[in-house]
This record gives structure tokens, sequence and C-alpha cells, in this order.
């Protein structure tokens, strides 16, 4: 859980700036739409092998 504290003499929109960064940085939202829907184990060893692949083509 993201959690960030408001300073003092912080504006309102640079405590919401902060906290969408951290929330960024942590991957609430990624995590939230990769499990958004169920996927079968199988689904997910194809996505990996598929990101394995891009990878090191950009590598090479």
């Amino acid at each position: 859980m993201s959690v960030v504290k408001l300073l003092e003499g912080e504006s309102f929109e640079s405590l919401l700036k902060r906290f969408n960064r951290r929330v960024q940085q942590d991957g609430v939202l990624s995590e939230a739409r990769r499990r958004e829907h169920f996927e079968s184990p199988s689904v997910r060893r194809k996505k990996k092998a598929a990101a394995k692949r891009r990878k090191s083509a950009r590598n090479a």
C-alpha cells in the first residue's frame, strides 16, 4: 500500500503528484490491471516466453 504524508505547507496538487508517482513506482496499477481477469498458467507461460523473445531481440 502506498502511503504519502502531507508535508507542512504543501498544496494538495503537489501531494497528489507525489502520491501518483509513488503508486506508479510501486506498480500498483499495473498489478491491478494484470489481475483484472484470470489467466491460466499456460497463457502466463506463453506471455513470459514472448516477453523473453522480445527482450532478447532488442538486445541483439
